[in-house]
């Protein structure tokens, strides 16, 4: 059995406490009925938002991914790719960032690209992927600048299969679906086994008691 990924579990137990990771139940967009539920949106003061982009900061340092520049998809993607930028830079690696607006700007310096130009190897960063929309999107807007696209870097990777509405392949992953059918490498700081891990660990002995639905969950929906 591999050793727990330290920085998953700190990240998981900082969800907890930040109440961003919250057990009971939830009907997510799928129409499933999870036992979990990962608000991202709740990462909402400064130190929050600090310590999130410090772990997306050494998450990627650590995953040995090139990358020249972050590209923040709007909305959350905005916050993302400014706040991680500004941790790296006090790693020693000061980057370029850029976000899209969702409406064209017709005056100023116009356009729907906001920040430093997009070029080179550019690294997509949001808080999940779902569907895959917002990173084919972004995919399609970075080589629309000339760039290339070489990652994306997320929160929390549900690893669950898709559904037949999502139009890919049900058996693969939102996260699965990005590697094989786009190309794109993905960094994600954990994953649903991290978080079983997590609730298996006795580091938080009220959470326990979600253990067994966690995992019938996965079981059922996960890859």
């Amino acid at each position: 059995m591999n050793a727990p990924d330290t920085l998953a579990q700190e990240f998981v137990q900082f969800s907890v406490e930040a109440g961003v990771l919250r057990f009971g139940e939830f009907r997510t967009k799928a129409g499933r009925l999870s036992p979990y539920f990962f608000n991202a949106g709740l990462f909402n003061d400064g130190a929050r938002l600090g310590r999130l982009a410090s772990f997306y900061a050494r998450r990627l340092l650590a995953s040995g991914l090139e990358f020249d520049m972050l590209f923040g998809p709007a909305y959350k993607g905005i916050t993302l790719a400014a706040a991680i930028s500004i941790e790296l830079a006090r790693e020693g690696r000061n980057l370029p960032f850029a976000y899209n607006r969702k409406e064209a700007k017709d005056h100023g310096e116009g356009g729907t690209l906001v920040g430093a130009p997009v070029a080179g190897r550019v690294l997509i960063v949001d808080d999940v992927i779902s569907a895959g929309t917002s990173v084919r999107e972004s995919i399609a807007m970075i080589r629309a600048a000339g760039a290339t696209p070489c990652g994306v870097a997320i929160a929390l990777d549900r690893q669950e299969k898709a559904t037949e509405a999502d139009g890919r392949d049900a058996e693969l992953s939102a996260v699965q679906a990005v590697r094989s059918q786009l190309g794109l490498e993905v960094v994600a700081i954990a994953t649903l086994a991290d978080l079983l891990a997590y609730l298996r660990s006795g580091a938080d002995p009220a959470l326990e008691q979600h253990t067994p639905a966690v995992q019938a969950y996965r079981d059922r929906y996960g890859v």
